[in-house]
């Protein structure tokens, strides 16, 4: 095993909490064993480690990243999703092999979503080359963990949203029976809605979305306007 993970292994230990672990599982319905390290704690502890501890190269990198991957508490895979981010300037365009293995090994919403908001919206932006090609495959794949990535990747875009793919890639999965691309496709959505709201509001009006898709899409649209009525 790696030095690196060593360490943070034997520093997350220390703080594990049996109590906490008990109910962060039952949050995650069974999927994940728990050290019980809460988030401010073990976000404290991330930050504290990596500044002492940065990996000088991608090989170490990947490795480290495998190795914190393979391990039974979930916390470390939280941890995980942090190394990579801080090394962002380690990144090769080759690195979208690792980001995908991470989507698709120990899938669940937590670790997905934060692989969404904490490398693919950077790492396109980095290498736009491999757009669309990269999240149209996963977006066409039958992994609704690679679907769901496809469609949340640009939520942090606003204006920069590539509209064309947005829409693309949930016309192609609005029929899914999964709660979990139903949501993201609202998520998305909601999320452009603070950006372009005309837009999402005819997106919304001309496309027959699940109701969860719709009810999630226009939440920040609709709050907005009962506000208004109310003032």
């Amino acid at each position: 095993m790696h030095p690196f993970v060593k360490g943070i292994q034997k520093k997350f230990q220390i703080h594990a909490n049996p109590i906490l672990a008990v109910g962060m599982k039952a949050y995650m319905l069974h999927q994940f064993e728990f050290l019980g390290i809460n988030t401010p704690l073990r976000d404290r502890l991330t930050k504290e480690y990596l500044q002492a501890n940065p990996l000088q190269n991608w090989e170490d990198l990947e490795l480290v990243m495998k190795e914190l991957w393979a391990l039974p508490k979930r916390e470390f895979q939280y941890f995980a999703i942090d190394v990579l981010k801080k090394h962002k300037p380690l990144w090769t365009i080759h690195s979208i092999h690792l980001m995908e293995y991470c989507i698709c090994e120990k899938s669940w919403w937590d670790s997905v979503d934060g692989i969404a908001s904490d490398w693919l919206g950077g790492y396109f932006v980095q290498f736009p080359t491999l757009v669309p090609k990269v999240p149209t495959h996963w977006n066409s794949s039958s992994n609704i963990w690679l679907q769901r990535s496809s469609i949340l990747f640009q939520k942090a875009y606003k204006a920069n949203t590539q509209l064309a793919l947005l829409s693309q890639y949930i016309l192609h999965c609005k029929d899914s029976k999964e709660f979990f691309i139903r949501k993201a496709i609202g998520w998305a959505l909601r999320e452009y809605s603070k950006t372009n709201p005309v837009w999402v509001r005819q997106f919304v009006a001309e496309n027959a979305l699940s109701n969860l898709s719709t009810r999630e899409a226009l939440k920040v649209l609709n709050r907005e306007a009962l506000k208004k009525k109310k003032g």
